[in-house]
């Protein structure tokens, strides 16, 4: 019986987990329906709220501000924008500061997330995996000296919070490790399995 018992728990848990993370995304996107009129909202037009549609509108309007930035019009209208968001004490700041995280991120040109590194953190008898983000730059370079690199160590299991470090270049070993391996590596307490091809020290 405790053998069943803990076998459903193993099968159910990522079960439901999965089901209540969708569940949590699909109900939030839907909330961009408060964006149409009432008038044309599904529960007015069909009577009965369809979940989802939220998720696809959502889609729609990520394509379509896409769609616009990417020709000379729409860059040139993004650039007004920002002038004008510039200009404004407290939103200027918070934009400022939100976008250049988010162009760090997903720009393709970018370095965020783009190496796995094996650290010791938190101290120097142990081991754990990060994230290098960047290198110090400017007055933090000339201050730190020798080379150093901007590394994100990820907390388990919820690798979206973490510590941001500069380190001695030294100090650090570069894996050959996909990132999306290393997430699930660290998400998963270290019980998903991850092999590199090759291990090389960035000395």
């Amino acid at each position: 019986m405790k053998r069943y018992f803990l076998t459903g728990i193993v099968v159910l848990i990522p079960l439901v987990i999965t089901v209540w993370v969708l569940r949590l995304i699909v109900n939030t996107l839907d909330q961009t329906l408060f964006l149409i009129p009432a008038q044309y909202r599904p529960e007015a037009l069909f009577g009965v709220n369809v979940p989802g549609l939220g998720v696809l509108l959502a889609l729609a309007i990520v394509l379509l501000t896409g769609a616009i930035a990417a020709n000379l019009l729409g860059r040139r209208l993004l650039q007004l924008g920002e002038v004008l968001l510039a200009r404004i004490p407290i939103v200027s700041s918070i934009y400022a500061s939100v976008k250049q995280v988010s162009d760090t991120l997903f720009s393709g040109s970018g370095h965020a997330f783009r190496k796995v590194l094996l650290v010791r953190y938190p101290h120097g008898n142990s081991w754990t995996l990060a994230f290098q983000t960047g290198f110090p730059q400017g007055e933090l370079a000339a201050q730190l000296g020798e080379p150093h690199v901007s590394v994100y160590v990820p907390t388990t299991p919820n690798p979206t919070s973490g510590f941001f470090l500069m380190m001695p270049k030294r100090d650090v070993i570069e894996l050959d490790i996909a990132v999306d391996d290393a997430l699930k590596y660290i998400i998963s307490m270290g019980v998903v399995e991850i092999r590199g091809k090759k291990t090389v020290s960035l000395n």
